[in-house]
């Protein structure tokens, strides 16, 4: 039997990734690399994402310290979030792996259907 501590559900780097590659996470944090941007923004930039999705992705990055959200006394207030330092630290990695996703697509896709007509699916 492992420790609790050896358990692949308190694994440090699986709880780190889980937090990156979420479904909105990426695309989010690779829009902030160009610039901090009001939420409204972020809205308009990733139109297919719900107000209450992207309030919580936001909510998450920032919690994991990848972003940052700073209050403006306007009225109404006004919001914008940015990248940290620990944020921009991750942009190299995660931009690399999104080239090699793009440059390996095609690959992916065959598998994928050769997969499914196999399978049945």
């Amino acid at each position: 039997m492992m420790p609790d501590d050896h358990k692949l559900e308190n694994c440090p780097v699986r709880q780190v990734m889980q937090g990156i590659f979420g479904k909105w996470s990426t695309l989010l944090l690779l829009a902030l690399s160009e610039k901090p941007y009001r939420f409204g923004e972020l809205r308009r930039l990733v139109p297919d994402i719900s107000q209450r999705m992207l309030t919580q992705t936001l909510r998450d990055l920032e919690r994991d310290g990848y972003v940052y959200r700073k209050v403006y006394a306007t009225k109404p207030p006004s919001v914008e979030y940015g990248l940290t330092g620990l944020g921009t630290s991750m942009l190299t990695p995660l931009q690399d792996l999104v080239i090699w996703a793009g440059d390996n697509f095609a690959r992916v896709d065959a598998a994928r259907k050769h997969y499914d007509a196999d399978v049945g699916a």
